[in-house]
């Protein structure tokens, strides 16, 4: 295994993926991580499945760049066909790199949508993944 493929490893363990779930991707270009990607399908046993898929997903990863357009229409189609409470990572290019993403930009989206940001951390060699959730109540 190479160092690429045991950081993915760990950071998938991170994601809070697991075996047997469906994990919906979306803005999929030339520049993700493939090894990354690769290490989410080992874990879950599947391929990614694409934007159209309109079955219930699990948890959702967005790659998302600066001039991708709008990130909450992203969030919005991601909550879709999302289980209840699964999870949504928006993955952005880091700081000091083409396409970087302000953390108060991914912040004003997940608002807009009706979640938070929750946690940040770097999840590939070029990219960092943001944790969003929707927002508790009190019981």
């Amino acid at each position: 295994m190479s160092a690429s493929t045991d950081g993915a490893a760990q950071s998938v363990v991170r994601l809070g993926f697991a075996s047997g779930q469906v994990i919906q991707e979306f803005g999929y270009d030339d520049d993700v991580d493939d090894a990354l990607r690769a290490a989410i399908e080992g874990v879950t046993g599947s391929d990614l499945v694409d934007e159209d898929y309109d079955d219930v997903t699990d948890g959702a990863i967005i790659w998302f760049r600066d001039d991708d357009g709008d990130l909450t229409d992203f969030l919005v189609d991601a909550m879709t066909v999302l289980e209840d409470n699964g999870p949504i990572w928006v993955l952005t290019p880091k700081s000091g790199r083409s396409g970087h993403v302000t953390h108060s930009d991914i912040e004003e989206a997940a608002t807009t949508s009706g979640l938070h940001a929750m946690t940040t951390f770097a999840v590939a060699p070029d990219w960092s993944a943001t944790h969003l959730g929707t927002r508790g109540r009190g019981k």
